[in-house]
């Protein structure tokens, strides 16, 4: 098999004949090879077997074991990648920056925060550094998820990695949510369906400096004064692929209704803490269902959080839905924990309201992409109050 295939296949890296989720929306399934592809093997400014390491900690992390495995083989060939997989930090001083912020993102998204980016300049850490790690623990997050749930809808039972012995730097770490930004702008302090700003931490590319890559790669999604997407463009390739796969999962016609695809994004967003990415979803949610009583009791929701603040019980947010809705948020929230437990009685459980195969991988795909979305948000800005 080419390396290419290798490296982007998800039905290669869990050894199935087929990808159920890919089998639905071939396009979406498309991207997301794209978007590795384009992480992995076009020039980055860091190595690609390191890349593969920093990936295969994600994986670790996050409990999978099939891409631990694959990043991992990925990594070995390289003798100062393969010094990344283990519990000890490097001793070089700008690889323990990136360990260290990886493994922060990837457990404790919500608990990131601007001063974690001002220390990585010192460590020898560009922006364009930033974003691409960033991209490497949410494409990572994404792959988990989707990989969950193609195992599932496969009849597998997915296999579990350990995690790390040693805790990331945000354990024990104070959450909160001040009433201004690092700028000073009003912040909010609650989820809501409110429009908000958000407000980056690393410099996005000015519009005038934009090349014609860069630009082109988030055309599908927003015009060029959006700070957000003229800051991932730092990455432009992987930036393209998720652009592209953003509209083909929230935007394909057939399969599941596109309001229960904004619930999905709403709900990974709650397990996630993520207040900007859920304000938006959860409005989109409200305006497909006019729901938004059952939306709004969704947000209101305060789920318990342990030393990392990853949600220790996401029961609680299918409180009070319809059947059907209970199904898809429980399904969803178990599917966005940090090690997803989501499994063959919550897939039943979706058959029993009425989901079918491909309604099942668009709420996989829909979840999936918000482990994506969120990872990116936390990590590298704030969300705002709109100012007049």
């Amino acid at each position: 098999m080419p390396t290419s295939e290798r490296t982007s296949s998800l039905a290669a890296v869990l050894d199935l004949p087929s990808d159920p989720i890919a089998g639905h929306r071939p396009e979406a399934a498309a991207e997301a090879d794209a978007g590795v592809r384009a992480l992995f093997e076009e020039p980055q400014r860091i190595p690609s077997p390191v890349l593969h390491a920093l990936a295969a900690r994600v994986a670790r992390h996050q409990g999978s074991r099939a891409l631990l495995d694959h990043h991992a083989a990925e990594a070995l060939a390289d003798p100062v990648a393969a010094t990344l997989l283990g519990d000890a930090l490097p001793t070089d001083h700008r690889l323990r920056a990136l360990v260290e912020h990886v493994d922060l993102i990837t457990v404790s998204p919500a608990l990131v925060d601007r001063d974690d980016q001002l220390v990585l300049p010192h460590a020898g850490v560009t922006a364009d550094d930033v974003v691409l790690i960033s991209q490497v623990v949410a494409l990572t997050s994404y792959r988990i998820r989707a990989a969950h749930g193609a195992q599932l809808l496969a009849g597998v039972v997915p296999e579990r990695a350990d995690g790390f012995e040693r805790p990331t730097v945000g354990r024990g770490r104070a959450h909160a949510r001040p009433d201004r930004t690092t700028s000073g702008t009003p912040a909010p302090t609650a989820f809501t369906r409110e429009v908000l700003q958000w407000e980056p931490w690393v410099p996005s590319i000015p519009e005038v400096e934009l090349t014609e890559a860069q630009a082109a790669s988030f055309a599908a999604k927003a015009t060029r004064n959006s700070v957000y997407f003229r800051l991932l463009a730092r990455v432009p390739g992987v930036l393209r692929a998720r652009s592209a796969l953003d509209n083909a999962v929230f935007q394909g016609e057939g399969g599941l209704p596109k309001g229960e695809r904004e619930l999905a994004a709403a709900v990974a967003s709650k397990v996630n803490d993520c207040i900007y990415c859920a304000s938006v979803h959860a409005r989109r949610a409200v305006h497909h269902t006019e729901r938004a009583a059952d939306v709004d009791r969704l947000l209101a929701i305060e789920l318990p959080r342990d030393a990392d603040w990853v949600a220790s019980d996401v029961e609680a947010l299918a409180e009070g839905q319809d059947a059907r809705w209970a199904a898809i948020v429980r399904f969803a929230a178990r599917l966005s924990a940090l090690v997803p437990v989501a499994d063959a009685a919550d897939l039943e459980a979706l058959r029993a309201v009425g989901l079918d195969d491909a309604e099942v991988a668009d709420l996989v795909q829909a979840t999936a992409f918000f482990a994506w979305a969120n990872r990116l948000m936390l990590s590298l800005g704030e969300p705002a109050l709109p100012q007049a």
